[in-house]
């Protein structure tokens, strides 16, 4: 009967044991990913992105600018006090397989009423009303890692310290993108306030010549009145983009961790290296960080899952103390007659808690699938993103092939329109709206040219370029 019960036992025992496995890792999902992106006629190396953005951007003044920025950003450096955190986490999870030591020292005193069965006994025997202890001792204590807990712990450290590290660099990316973009923006203002500046002289010269003719009876009060608001218009422009600078250059002077202040710069000239060449979406997973800092999410998800699993099985620790003790100090220290050891072990298994652990493995295996759905989500927008910018520079550079014809159109139309007025040959309302015309077109123009720097960036971001 005895060996029936010892061989139940050992079974029971062995079905237990291999339900207490480790929990499965789940990988990053791989089928996010189409072959090409869409309109992929000329599709994206994002090598390319590896170029480090002090070779991307060549303009020496934006350089500086963007050295500044990584030096003194604040948003940068929270980040990267982050890291530290998430390395001392780290640190510290990595010594989970390392035995606790305490040292402890206490003295104590106790009186004990003369009724009671203590001070009865203390007084017969130790004759005395009073009873002290005096004790020092250290307590050694280490858990076995069975079922992996503290591997997982550690796992789960290391992801997060990471991942991190990934989201530092990803908010790197953006600030480099950021400041590039204010900085071309800028230039943009200057090109557009100095087409402002030129069409306002012409319109000068233009009001100049009608004010002669109306003096001469040439032309009526409607031609000087018409003259003297296409000049208003070109001058109120004026103002306005000032303004305008003044605020981007209070904006960049943010981003680079300084009060604002003016800011030094080139003239505005299109000198970004072309990202474009032959690739697949793939290679964003070795290219942008927010990509691996999802990943590496999935990663830290599937620990937390390993401990909460492990959390649910026995727990085996060994504990350990020894030192001094004895109830009067003279004796305290006294060899080997106070000194005193204790060895022990103990085999935990969790049984009624309130369902807290299940909750918490539940809980743990969502927020996992969650995880992977972020990650799909990152991915998904992050070929969004590149898909977005080729189509920018594509069309974009289509338009600015259309602007420029049309602003040498207009610019050979001025030329004719103000010869044949100072000639009697066109009247005054066809050389306003020509004026009018060309200022418009040569605007649009800088815009469109701006246009197309800017998805140059947001394509090399998108890469996963800018945080080496």
């Amino acid at each position: 009967m005895k060996s029936l019960i010892y061989k139940i036992a050992i079974v029971l025992s062995i079905g237990w044991l291999a339900a207490c496995k480790a929990s499965e890792d789940i990988g990053t999902p791989v089928d996010v990913f189409p072959e090409t992106f869409r309109g992929n006629e000329t599709s994206v190396d994002s090598t390319d992105a590896a170029i480090l953005w002090n070779e991307f951007f060549t303009d020496p003044n934006l350089v500086s600018l963007i050295e500044r920025g990584l030096e003194r950003n604040n948003n940068l450096l929270i980040a990267r006090k982050n890291i530290e955190v998430s390395q001392l986490n780290f640190k510290q999870a990595k010594w989970g397989n390392v035995p606790e030591f305490d040292l402890l020292v206490t003295a104590n005193s106790s009186r004990f009423s003369d009724n009671s069965l203590n001070g009865i006994s203390t007084d017969l025997f130790l004759e005395r009303k009073s009873l002290e202890d005096y004790q020092l001792q250290g307590l050694l204590s280490w858990e076995a890692d069975i079922w992996g807990k503290i591997r997982r712990q550690t796992q789960t450290a290391l992801a997060e310290y990471l991942q991190t590290g990934e989201a530092a660099k990803a908010l790197q990316t953006g600030v480099v993108a950021s400041i590039a973009k204010s900085y071309y923006n800028l230039l943009k203002l200057d090109a557009q306030l100095e087409v402002a500046e030129q069409n306002l002289e012409l319109s000068m010269r233009t009001q100049e010549v009608i004010d002669l003719q109306f003096e001469s009876a040439l032309v009526t009060t409607l031609a000087k009145d018409q003259a003297t608001a296409q000049l208003k218009q070109a001058q109120q422009l004026i103002p306005y983009l000032e303004g305008e600078i003044a605020v981007e250059e209070n904006t960049l002077s943010v981003l680079t961790g300084v009060a604002p202040n003016s800011i030094a710069r080139g003239v505005f000239q299109e000198n970004l290296a072309s990202v474009i060449g032959t690739g697949v979406p793939a290679d964003l997973l070795s290219e942008r960080p927010d990509v691996k800092a999802a990943e590496l999410g999935l990663q830290a998800a599937n620990g937390r899952v390993g401990v909460a699993k492990a959390m649910m099985y026995p727990s085996l620790r060994i504990t350990a103390s020894m030192g001094l003790n004895a109830f009067e100090a003279v004796n305290w220290f006294n060899f080997p007659g106070s000194v005193f050891g204790v060895v022990g072990g103990s085999l935990a298994q969790p049984v009624l808690n309130r369902r807290r652990l299940k909750t918490r493995l539940q809980t743990e295996q969502i927020q996992r699938e969650q995880q992977i759905y972020t990650f799909q989500e990152t991915v998904l927008t992050a070929i969004k993103e590149v898909s977005d910018a080729m189509v920018r520079i594509e069309k974009t550079a289509e338009r600015q092939n259309v602007a420029t014809s049309r602003v040498e159109a207009l610019e050979h139309a001025v030329g004719d329109a103000d010869l044949l007025f100072e000639n009697g040959v066109a009247n005054y309302l066809e050389v306003i709206t020509a004026q009018g015309n060309l200022l418009q077109s040569q605007l649009d123009l800088v815009e469109i040219r701006s246009a197309k720097l800017y998805a140059s960036i947001d394509l090399y971001r998108a890469l996963g370029g800018g945080w080496r």
